[in-house]
């Protein structure tokens, strides 16, 4: 039976996503006492303190990107966030991602005050933070699940049993935000409200999804996506649908998977958020603590990066609770 949603719920946070909405959201005229930007670390403490007085949950995990581009989904799809990466250079690092110059030392900010804190993180070795918040989300068993994105990939996760799990959606920012369960799904993609969640991933696995250089289905848009699937219920349906000359399915179309059936079996798993993820933890377990851990060392680090007033949000969020 699925929670009730008066219960407290486990907040997933998709980190990256969230520090670079605020990277690019908060003005880089925010600095520190010795100068350097703090636009993306103040942005940050700032959207946390927010989720915290909107959700009021005693579980939260701010997930990381561990590998932002696992190499076992680059060897299923070779052009796999490609266009993401650092141009090569000499003496480079191989396989960098392309991130701004300020961005990358806040992160670091980040993780030493979640950490000061005592404020759990989670990653897994050779997986994306997806991977981690699916995870998490999959292994829930006890209470409600609200996972907090900028990404639509993850609306993938969206589920009513055994326990709901629904997606914050930051598309439109954190003020505008909506809360994305299977009927939203459904009704905004026009896919099967029963399986929503994966119908969606199946969807994106169709259309295709150029931000993350997957090509998708050549002349398989978005509606043609979901009509197929509205009149089939699942990927395998309709694949199996154009292997067999006695279905109804279109000439059209029948082509056009079949001419894509390699990229379809492929691209399954680059698509699909892990469920498994090997979880490295930076705290023991997920409760979120009501002060902080050490709260000397977060002074020091609200002074020197001249976030205090960021950090007295986040106490009086968690003082609510």
């Amino acid at each position: 039976m699925a929670r009730t949603s008066d219960e407290t719920p486990l907040v997933l946070l998709d980190g990256a996503s969230m520090w670079f909405r605020s990277y690019f959201g908060v003005p880089s005229s925010i600095t520190a006492p010795d100068g350097r930007p703090v636009n993306a670390l103040r942005g940050f403490l700032d959207a946390v303190a927010t989720v915290i007085t909107r959700e009021r949950p005693h579980r939260l995990v701010v997930c990381r990107d561990d590998d932002w581009r696992p190499q076992w989904r680059v060897d299923l799809i070779p052009s796999y966030k490609a266009h993401r990466v650092v141009e090569e250079t000499a003496g480079a690092e191989p396989d960098v991602e392309e991130v701004p110059d300020d961005l990358t030392p806040q992160v670091d900010m980040i993780m030493e005050i979640l950490d000061a804190f005592g404020i759990p993180t989670a990653g897994a070795p050779q997986c994306e933070a997806d991977d981690v918040l699916g995870t998490l989300a999959n292994g829930e068993r006890r209470d409600p699940v609200v996972v907090v994105s900028g990404d639509r990939d993850l609306l993938q996760l969206v589920r009513d049993e055994p326990v709901s799990v629904r997606v914050l959606y930051l598309g439109k920012g954190l003020a505008k935000a909506v809360k994305w369960g299977p009927s939203e799904v459904a009704d905004t993609y026009g896919v099967p409200v029963d399986r929503a969640g994966p119908a969606y991933v199946e969807l994106a696995l169709l259309r295709g999804d150029p931000s993350d250089g997957l090509p998708g289905v050549p002349g398989i848009g978005e509606k043609t996506a979901a009509t197929l699937l509205a009149q089939h219920g699942s990927l395998e349906n309709i694949v199996a649908a154009a292997q067999d000359l006695r279905s109804k399915m279109s000439k059209a179309h029948r082509n056009k998977l079949l001419a894509a059936t390699d990229y379809i079996e492929k691209a399954g798993p680059v698509v699909r958020v892990a469920t498994d993820a090997d979880i490295d933890w930076s705290t023991d377990g997920d409760t979120l603590p009501l002060a902080a851990r050490h709260p000397r060392k977060v002074a020091e680090l609200a002074e020197r990066y001249g976030v205090s007033s960021s950090i007295g949000r986040l106490q009086a969020a968690l003082d609510q609770l």
